[in-house]
């Protein structure tokens, strides 16, 4: 007598089932090591500013970032760079709680209104100001379009991760929002590569001048590629 298929009994094939397939996931691969070395850069860069502080209250014009900024400072400028510098520290500082899973998990309610708080303060002051600092940025047309894009970037980032937020769909505001802190980190960067060049006394006007593109788009693109890679070996 032949051996009964499970087919031939009514019971369905598992063979022709397709397995289910998991719900994608935003890539916090990098969520065990991201938030210490973030941390590690963010505290050394905030520092750094803090103690250049009384650079800025009141304005010395013999500093480093102030430097020649004298013929233009007072007035909307100096109201974008004060906002900028403000705003700055505030959203990297939120960026780093909100991009935590153990947070977001244990306090799901100080997670909603610590990233409502962090996109106000995007989309309204660090944003603009930052869009507005960029028309002022000596050496020319591409370090000020690199940093006007950068604004712009940062801000529809944080707009899109509200939206998706507010429309539910937590994987694409868990994405957007890992994007914007990516941008926001633009900043770290950008004084690493300031302070390296001076290191090695290697300070050239095309550093400068590169870093303003290279601050955002060398993350950024790591960001978005290194998920790609992982899905691809999957």
């Amino acid at each position: 007598m032949k051996d009964v298929l499970p087919e031939s009994r009514g019971l369905p094939s598992t063979a022709k089932t397709p397995l289910p397939t998991a719900t994608p996931r935003p890539p916090f691969h990098l969520r065990r090591i991201l938030p210490f070395l973030a941390l590690v850069l963010f505290v050394r860069v905030t520092v750094g500013i803090l103690l250049n502080y009384p650079d800025y209250f009141p304005p010395n014009f013999d500093s480093d970032f102030l430097l020649g900024r004298q013929s233009y400072f007072f007035g909307s400028y100096q109201w974008a760079f004060y906002a900028h510098l403000i705003s700055g520290p505030v959203t990297l500082i939120l960026g780093l709680i909100l991009i935590s899973d153990r947070f977001r998990r244990r306090w799901p309610k100080w997670h909603r209104t610590l990233g409502r708080i962090q996109c106000l303060f995007i989309l309204l002051v660090l944003a603009p100001s930052g869009l507005w600092m960029a028309q002022y940025v000596d050496l020319g047309l591409v370090p000020t379009a690199g940093f006007s894009v950068l604004a712009l970037l940062t801000g529809l980032s944080a707009a899109m991760g509200w939206r998706s937020a507010v429309q539910s769909r937590f994987v694409s505001h868990r994405w957007w929002m890992s994007r914007c802190f990516v941008l926001l980190c633009s900043a770290i960067v950008l004084r690493l590569v300031a302070g390296f060049a001076s290191l090695i006394r290697y300070e050239q006007e095309w550093i400068y001048v590169s870093s303003a593109w290279t601050s955002w788009l060398l993350p950024l693109a790591l960001y978005e590629l290194f998920p790609w890679k992982q899905s691809m070996k999957g």
